[in-house]
């Protein structure tokens, strides 16, 4: 950290004004009051612009607010001078320069620069030993752009100076690119030393799961003291879910639960219910091993060698980044790349082939102004300030640019060096939309698919105004199940935003010479010798396809037709085409023995796909539907005792919770009604029914039960009674509101499922572009008659349903064995010819390899 003495015994900058010290002392008090001290847990951004990816380096460097401590390159300083009003800012600026000549024509001996107290990257194409830098800071105030060069230690205020040196020896706002920050910086579970684990005799398979309570086989928890596999919570992990694993541990107390699909030799992400947090587990190994799962060797292979030790696979990294080919560098608009922060080329790679879709541009770079002139006060904490940063540091090409040319070398070398910067670093965006994220956040390889819906969430929930851009990937599919006993049918239909297509293994078209190269490779490592050149499996793209069009088989079907469970098939198709279609190749797997596993096969993607035939045709003449009637719902005695007695008898309401709420401020009868209606399930729930509804009327009114004393039909109401006027039971509605959905998206859910709670949520979910319109929702509330209402049809989902033709445009290849490790590249075409993606470098591509991707994006053809 650079000292104060340090700093301020630098020569002024040369240029400088000077002036007497009273002369600055008086320039500085009107603006005073208005400069502060960064304090603990300020965010101090002094390396890089909040709405571009200007920095000390850029040639107009950067401005520092001396009251928000946010940074402001030349073009945008002056737009948060005039929203804010803020006067006194920090000019950073880093000068380059040829370093000077010996007699004998060499550079003089290296010696100290004191002259650097920026803590900036340097520029990788210079030359150390021929180049030297000098950091210049001053103050600057507006609107006049008064400069006061610092170090002015004699002449500036006190006040000043102290928060000057505060904001030149601050830390970067973001988290050292170290792989072992994330994990040192949780804290050790409470619980880790004594869990207790039930001898119940669960193995947890090493694939195949699917949560316990519902038919969810993503965002999967392995609760650690009983082995239940149910699904996370889309408040502490953006993937999604219907929150099982947090009601489990709200029934059983059970408070450890690992994230499945996250288990390496070097952890987990385990999560505390208790807690409330991520947490670290000592013990993990151990508590695993009680399952079944032997966590030390989840990334062994069959013959003991880690990734970076098996020869074959430096051909797959050799193959994907076009290696041994001179390839050619691309400058310009839309040819800018992303600097690696460690292991963050997933998220490079989604987002180039985001950007590349026009409709992406339009919405974010294309409305640059309005975004940027309505962002909050703080736009590094805004997710379109920083889609649109990121989209015109892409599309601008201010950050590609090529070489200088030869002929001004001379002229150059002459006068300050005036580095043109090749390739922006995602730092800010990174740590935004990562934030809160227990596995973006780290700095471990991640997932690209999971990357990608993971955008997609953050773009449906922060759309701007009508448009949203993520409504090019949304199509609807059509799922039909059938009863094998009875054989009637039932359509359903849900959104979706990419498709997934398994891997056809078994119809390789090599799998002679597959055999031939298993023998081979045993023979080799048997007698350590050089294994031999890798076969990859040749899968054809159309089998691939047929798989996806296969029945699969329903695991614990209930048929309502036999009011028992029965086998059932289910078939998916396409009831809309999306404008893009995402592939993603099912390539990541799990062997036997838990090792991840990837199917290094290779897939003749085509350049133009048809998937006309997968169109969704509905209910077929002769077909049967399925009975509406919803099976049982399985609730632990415990809880289900607990939940109906707190609805039925309000005297039995929780006061420690009601008081809690109280202390916070709420009206003490709208705090029980709060409880009560939530069902007694804690402090936390019941706040989230107050702010849903605290703007209504009644909010503060005493709790009222209608009908309270006689037959408990409020009780019974909440799983699946329905009142006389299709009025859903309110304590139906406050569980759901709770949740945090819309009041009138709980009632119109339940009064489309009968009142039902759990087919109210699934419904929720498989409209979650719902939007309510006020007359839509008053005739709802109006009307008692459930037939009229269910005509009275809401806006169906947002889709762009067009012809099934696609030609393809971009892909993203990944080199290695797992997802959690590796490397990921990104191929897009562009002017006719392909671009090949890799971090910061840009290249044309001279050999795409489609026919190893991983997350392919197709175009739709106009009819």
């Amino acid at each position: 950290m650079q000292r104060r003495g340090a700093l301020f015994s630098m020569p002024g900058g040369s240029g400088s004004r000077k002036m007497a010290a009273g002369d600055i002392g008086e320039l500085l008090v009107p603006h005073m009051p208005t400069i502060r001290v960064p304090r603990s847990g300020d965010r101090v951004y002094k390396n890089e612009c909040a709405f571009s990816y200007d920095s000390p380096n850029s040639e107009g460097g950067l401005y520092v607010c001396m009251n928000t401590f946010l940074a402001f390159g030349r073009e945008h300083v002056e737009r948060h001078f005039r929203k804010t009003g803020q006067s006194v800012y920090m000019h950073l600026k880093r000068h380059v320069r040829e370093k000077v000549r010996g007699a004998s024509g060499g550079a003089l001996p290296k010696r100290r620069n004191s002259k650097i107290f920026l803590d900036l990257d340097t520029d990788d194409d210079l030359n150390s030993d021929d180049y030297e830098y000098e950091d210049e800071a001053k103050l600057v105030i507006f609107p006049d752009h008064y400069e006061i060069a610092l170090p002015n230690i004699e002449e500036l205020p006190a006040l000043v100076t102290i928060a000057c040196d505060a904001v030149l020896s601050s830390k970067s706002p973001y988290r050292k690119q170290d792989p072992d920050t994330w994990e040192n910086e949780l804290p050790v579970s409470k619980y880790a030393n004594n869990l207790t684990q039930l001898d119940n005799g669960v193995r947890i398979p090493p694939s195949g799961w699917k949560c316990a309570r519902c038919d969810l086989r993503e965002n999967l928890w392995l609760n650690l003291t009983d082995g239940s596999v149910l699904c996370g919570k889309w408040f502490f992990d953006s993937s999604g879910g219907n929150g099982h694993a947090l009601e489990h541990y709200r029934d059983m107390g059970y408070p450890l639960a690992v994230k499945l699909g996250t288990i390496t030799p070097d952890g987990a992400d385990v999560y505390s219910f208790q807690e409330e947090e991520p947490v670290l587990d000592p013990h993990l190994a151990k508590h695993l091993a009680h399952f079944g799962i032997d966590m030390l060797h989840m990334h062994g292979t069959e013959n003991g060698l880690r990734d970076n030790d098996i020869k074959p696979r430096v051909s797959e990294w050799e193959v994907i980044q076009e290696s041994g080919t001179k390839l050619k560098p691309m400058y310009g608009p839309g040819y800018t790349g992303l600097k690696n922060l460690g292991n963050s080329c997933y998220l490079s790679s989604v987002m180039q082939a985001v950007f590349s879709i026009p409709e992406f541009q339009r919405a974010y770079v294309g409305n640059l102004p309005r975004i940027f002139d309505y962002s909050p006060l703080d736009p590094t904490q805004d997710f379109n300030t920083q889609m649109t940063k990121l989209g015109h540091g892409l599309l601008s090409g201010q950050y590609s640019k090529p070489p200088v040319k030869s002929e001004l070398i001379e002229q150059v070398m002459k006068e300050e060096h005036k580095p043109q910067q090749n390739g922006i670093s995602p730092r800010m965006f990174k740590a935004f939309v990562s934030k809160s994220h227990p596995e973006f956040s780290s700095n471990r390889q991640q997932d690209a698919q999971e990357f990608f819906l993971h955008l997609v969430n953050l773009v449906e929930r922060n759309r701007i105004g009508s448009e949203n851009p993520s409504d090019v990937f949304r199509f609807l599919v059509e799922e039909r199940i059938q009863c094998c006993q009875t054989r009637k049918v039932r359509y359903t239909e849900r959104v979706d935003y990419l498709m997934q297509l398994p891997v056809a293994m078994e119809a390789a078209t090599n799998k002679d010479e597959l055999i031939a190269y298993e023998l081979t490779r045993r023979e080799a490592e048997a007698n350590r010798r050089p294994l031999p050149e890798l076969v990859r499996a040749k899968i054809p793209f159309s089998a691939c396809l047929q798989a996806f069009s296969e029945p699969d088989n329903v695991d614990d079907f209930w048929s309502s037709a036999l009011q028992a469970k029965s086998a059932g098939v289910k078939t998916s198709r396409f009831a809309s085409f999306p404008e893009y279609l995402v592939v993603q190749i099912k390539k990541f797997t799990f062997g036997l023995d838990w090792v991840p596993k990837k199917f290094d096969v290779s897939i003749d993607m085509p350049d133009l796909l048809d998937i006309s035939h997968l169109r969704a045709r509905g209910l077929q003449p002769g077909e049967e539907e399925l009975p509406d009637i919803s099976p049982p719902i399985v609730i632990p005695d415990d809880s289900k005792d607990r939940l109906m007695n707190q609805l039925i008898d309000p005297s039995d309401i929780d006061e420690s919770s009601v008081m809690q709420l109280a202390e916070m401020g709420f009206p003490l009868e709208a705090c029980r009604k709060a409880v009560y209606f939530t069902g007694n399930m804690g402090a936390e729930v019941a706040f989230n029914w107050i702010i849903v509804h605290m703007e209504e009327p009644d909010f503060a009114e005493p709790l009222t039960i209608p009908g309270y004393g006689g037959a408990a039909s409020a009780g019974t109401s909440v799983f699946g009674a329905t009142g006389l006027d299709n009025q859903p039971p309110e304590e139906i509605v406050a569980i759901i509101t709770s949740m945090g959905f819309q009041r009138n998206q709980a009632v119109q859910a339940l009064r489309a499922t009968n009142n039902n709670l759990e087919r109210a949520l699934d419904w929720i979910f498989s409209h979650p572009e719902f939007e309510e319109d006020s007359d839509f929702v008053i005739e709802m509330e109006n009307n008692a008659n459930a037939n009229i209402i269910s005509e009275a049809k809401p806006e169906g989902p947002r889709v762009k349903d067009g012809s099934g033709m696609y030609e393809l445009f971009a892909f993203i290849s990944h080199m290695g064995t797992s997802t959690m490790s590796g490397h990921y590249v990104c191929h897009i075409k562009k002017e006719g010819r392909w671009v090949i993606y890799n971090d910061h470098k840009v290249c044309a591509s001279e050999r795409p390899p489609k026919d190893l991707g991983y997350l392919y994006f197709y175009r739709r053809i106009p009819s």
